[in-house]
């Protein structure tokens, strides 16, 4: 797993270490790091070091003196380095060390702009971890020129302009190629907006790691989500592999019903069980065959019993809001099985919220604009806030919340959140949330609790959705427009890689 921290949580374990070490140790590692990814970065783009014009933009904090001694070292290197010194004050001693490297450094000026803009690599030193809210002035105005350089930006720590505890960008904010953070990740690199705004995040290790609490947040690797899949043994039939039960589809969204039983047969389970009203049904079962199917009459309530056991529900995808929808998913969460909630279904269970309350343990995999309802916040306030409404919805609704977005989390009362960052923006189309419910669905049948099936599921749902990106090439490099049913068909592709 990756672990991330917050700003307290770094400054802590900082102070400890520091407390054992010479004066400016920790720096003159950070700055070591840095100059090393920055001289391969420019290496792979020109060929050499020598040469290159490094603009690197310094704030009045230890992240300025970070840049300049690794503006330093590349000066040393042949590099044609210069600072534009944007802050009130300058870390001294990085100064001095860049200009006895041959370096330059110039006061922020209107035409400092055009050093960014000429740039071979911008090395952005602006704003460290103690960073929040809006940047001021001229660092809104330098985080607004990185979008424009055609220059590699290159972030230290985090991108200035992102909180680094929780990804809010409050404003202008340096978008970065690569970031380059130090001792242990941090939070605000994993949760979007921030996210995207760190490009990729490359850890340089400072020592910190001993000091360190519990994470904040962690993201799984490709090893952590192959130890925790469930794995056929020789005495599995299809039943002890997990039955899934799914109520999904209706005469109006037939498609979802065939995604979300798609979802479950190519992520393993070892049955799946479909219930839904007659075309739904008939499409399920000529496009799955496997899946053993059920039609629902609900005009006299719905009983489960017909429809055989299962060890998990997945409610809602396509299932509509009216009061047949609603009748049977208060029948699916009556159930004492783990159940998936998704689409219809929170929007059924917003309006009626007694509904999750229950006993066995429930999913909830909304975006941004169903936990708004879930919740009564603005939309808005969600995408901005991930980190903290995911969490304030794990604990006010008691169960275990899947926030689905370019990086998905999944957060349990207790337990760290969890951070998916294996999608590809091909991803934001229709039906591919119906696909996730389904694999998500067969993991809870087959043993995983909710906090494990949700990263599990979207872990494998992101790299199916890249595999079918890239035309089934896993490790190809350019990617194509995909639609749902693609993800679900190159989810065996996608466990192979695991």
């Amino acid at each position: 797993m990756r672990t991330a921290y917050n700003p307290d949580q770094i400054r802590t374990a900082e102070a400890a270490l520091m407390a054992g070490l010479p004066a400016g140790t920790l720096m003159q590692r950070a700055a070591a790091g840095l100059a090393v990814v920055c001289a391969r970065l420019l290496t792979g783009a020109h060929g050499r070091v020598y040469g290159s014009r490094v603009t690197v933009l310094t704030g009045s904090g230890d992240n300025g003196g970070d840049a300049l001694y690794a503006g330093a070292r590349l000066a040393r290197r042949g590099a044609r380095v210069v600072a534009v010194l944007a802050g009130s004050r300058t870390h001294e001693d990085g100064l001095a060390a860049l200009l006895a490297a041959g370096g330059r450094a110039v006061a922020f000026t209107e035409e400092a702009l055009d050093l960014v803009g000429d740039a071979d690599l911008v090395l952005d030193g602006l704003v460290g971890i103690g960073g929040g809210g809006a940047l001021r002035e001229p660092y809104g105005t330098l985080a607004s020129a990185t979008a424009d350089t055609p220059a590699l930006v290159v972030a230290v720590d985090v991108p200035s302009g992102v909180d680094s505890g929780t990804g809010l960008v409050a404003g202008p904010a340096v978008k970065a190629h690569l970031t380059v953070t130090f001792g242990a990740y941090k939070t605000g690199l994993f949760v979007d907006p921030g996210a995207t705004h760190a490009g990729t995040v490359e850890l340089v290790d400072i020592g910190l790691r001993p000091h360190l609490p519990e994470p904040d947040v962690v993201a799984p690797a490709d090893g952590d989500v192959a130890a925790m899949l469930p794995r056929p043994a020789a005495e599995s039939d299809k039943y002890r592999r997990g039955v899934v039960g799914i109520a999904a589809g209706s005469d109006t969204y037939t498609g979802a019903a065939v995604l979300s039983a798609g979802g479950a047969v190519r992520a393993g389970a070892g049955m799946v069980r479909f219930a839904s009203s007659a075309e739904p049904v008939r499409l399920v079962r000529a496009r799955w065959p496997e899946v053993v199917t059920t039609v629902l009459d609900t005009s006299s309530g719905v009983s489960l019993d017909a429809i055989g056991r299962v060890q998990a529900w997945v409610v809602g995808p396509g299932l509509g809001t009216g009061p047949e929808a609603h009748t049977v998913a208060r029948a699916v969460l009556s159930a004492e099985v783990p159940v998936l909630v998704d689409a219809d279904g929170l929007t059924i269970v917003a309006a009626d919220r007694a509904l999750l309350h229950r006993t066995a343990p429930t999913l909830i995999t909304p975006h941004a604009g169903e936990l708004s309802r879930l919740l009564g916040v603005p939309r808005e306030q969600i995408e901005a806030r991930r980190l903290e409404h995911v969490r304030r919805a794990a604990e006010e609704l008691g169960v275990t919340v899947l926030l689905k977005g370019s990086t998905t989390l999944i957060a349990e009362t207790g337990l760290p959140v969890r951070a998916i960052t294996t999608g590809t923006p091909w991803l934001a189309t229709g039906g591919t949330g119906d696909v996730l419910s389904g694999i998500a669905g067969a993991l809870l049948a087959g043993g995983l609790g909710p906090y494990d099936a949700a990263s599990c599921a979207a872990h494998v749902h992101g790299l199916a959705a890249r595999v079918a990106a890239r035309g089934g090439a896993a490790g190809g490099r350019g990617e194509a427009p995909i639609a749902a049913l693609d993800v679900a068909e190159a989810l065996p592709a996608a466990l192979r890689m695991l």
